[in-house]
């Protein structure tokens, strides 16, 4: 409902009243079928992807061992985005997440542009994925012969069956992913480890602080290489905030949430930055690329056989599990939306398994002009929608945080009650978040090729927001007015 249309009803009911009658209306319908070890296991795969498993090695070339800072200093304000949300949670569930706290705390304008950039963000990560799913299979001799594009149509093909069964299914998919993904970073560490506490040789050099004072030292090529890899590393923990979304689909959110929360920070801290030390006390940064996962560079350089093709299908497993997770949150987020009348009516649709199947086809629909991309530019395509995905995950957590804001300030007025769960030292805290993510986008000017071209983007991007504002504004009138007299009989 619109801002003005939650003080309305405050002066119309009773404020028991209020919090009997349902908060978002498009929460209605949905199963309860997530189980607590499903939540806690879409909050690590939400922190754990292929920014660690392949975009490290780049990473490490350009900055050295200071990239273990990096991803901390990014873990702390990404923690930061997902205990605010957690806190908004525990205060309503709601499978329309941030786009219903957003339409509660900042007005239907403000769920519009939310839930829409956010489906920006997941649609075009789609395509990203797919690709990227394309591109692994291709390592394999067997698949290469197929074309980019057909793998990657069966790949979407295969996650728009998953997604459309059940969200039980759905959560087992994603449970089992992240099983794979933590069971190799902690294999990956065992080994990293043991090779530090037997001084094993590693590529012809003893591991230790000697491989980092023995090549430029802590910091081998300055500050500024640390600073401007930021930008790219707070990407890495996009999917954080598919914590919120998840839990409007579990019995007992007030028990599971915060444990799925708290966890995430010293998942951060073990899986991103513990592994980042351990690559950079085996091997010295230059030896790292873009091309390679780390992890293969250094179990490469110890004869471990058959490192590329596990690691090929752990990559392979994280960006299934991404794709898997954008058809899950965009069906649930859309739902909201277009009950609420600033998205298609059709999005609004649920199957008899109570999954939001309108949402789910329409960013499949796009993930399918992904398709096409990669029939027309297979080398060129991850590339470009992964950086149109940047944009969409900065507001996003934006607007989680100002959600936040906006929260506390009625808390403090008398209008709500804040759970026991909080956001410490508000609202210093999300001040600083939101400062830190709009520097992260304006270093992206410091790349000429991709970087400059997508802050382009943004005017484009306000302007179709405007138009598209003006073609939904009076249905959303309509589900405001229809939602307040229900309200207030």
């Amino acid at each position: 409902m619109s801002k003005d249309a939650v003080d309305t009803a405050q002066a119309a009911v009773t404020r028991t009243e209020a919090a009997q009658a349902p908060a978002d209306a498009g929460d209605a319908g949905y199963s309860k079928d997530l189980k607590a070890r499903h939540v806690n296991m879409i909050a690590i795969g939400g922190a754990i992807g292929t920014g660690l498993f392949l975009g490290a090695g780049g990473r490490l070339h350009n900055a050295g061992p200071p990239l273990a800072l990096a991803y901390l200093v990014c873990g702390i304000f990404a923690f930061f985005v997902v205990r605010a949300l957690g806190e908004l949670v525990l205060y309503r569930p709601s499978s329309g997440s941030f786009v219903s706290y957003a339409r509660e705390f900042l007005g239907e304008k403000g769920a519009y542009v939310a839930g829409w950039m956010y489906f920006l963000n997941w649609s075009t990560t789609g395509i990203a994925d797919i690709t990227a799913i394309a591109l692994y299979t291709h390592y394999w001799s067997m698949f290469t012969s197929i074309p980019q594009w057909t793998l990657a149509l069966i790949a979407l093909a295969v996650v728009l069956a998953v997604n459309l069964i059940s969200v039980k299914i759905f959560g087992e998919m994603e449970f089992w992913f992240a099983i794979i993904k933590v069971a190799t970073l902690v294999g990956f560490m065992l080994i990293g480890i043991f090779l530090l506490a037997t001084q094993h040789k590693v590529d012809g050099r003893t591991p230790g602080l000697s491989v980092v004072s023995d090549h430029g030292g802590v910091l081998p090529h300055g500050l500024m290489p640390v600073v401007l890899v930021m930008q790219g590393v707070i990407f890495a923990y996009a999917a954080l905030e598919l914590v919120g979304v998840a839990a409007g689909e579990t019995a007992e959110p007030e028990k599971v949430v915060p444990r799925a929360v708290n966890s995430i920070m010293w998942r951060v801290g073990l899986f991103y930055v513990g592994s980042v030390v351990l690559l950079a006390l085996l091997l010295p940064g230059s030896v790292y690329s873009s091309d390679e996962s780390p992890f293969v560079t250094v179990l490469s350089k110890i004869g471990v056989s058959g490192a590329g093709d596990v690691m090929n299908l752990v990559v392979l497993t994280a960006a299934m599990s991404s794709l898997n997770s954008g058809l899950y949150s965009t069906g649930r987020i859309l739902r909201s939306m277009a009950v609420a009348g600033s998205a298609p009516k059709f999005t609004a649709r649920m199957n008899r398994s109570h999954v939001p199947y309108g949402g789910i086809l329409l960013t499949c629909a796009v993930c399918v002009l992904g398709v096409g991309l990669n029939y027309l530019m297979p080398g060129q395509a991850f590339e470009i929608v992964l950086n149109v995905a940047s944009l969409g995950i900065i507001s996003t957590w934006v607007i989680i945080m100002l959600c936040h804001l906006f929260f506390v300030r009625r808390a403090r007025a008398g209008l709500l009650d804040r759970p026991a769960f909080r956001l410490r030292f508000s609202p210093a805290t999300e001040i600083a978040t939101i400062a830190f993510l709009l520097v992260c986008l304006g270093m992206m000017g410091n790349d000429p090729a991709v970087g400059r071209k997508t802050l382009l983007l943004i005017p484009v991007i306000a302007a179709l927001l405007v138009a598209g504002w003006f073609g939904v504004r009076r249905r959303v009138s309509q589900a405001a007015d229809k939602e307040l007299s229900q309200l207030t009989k």
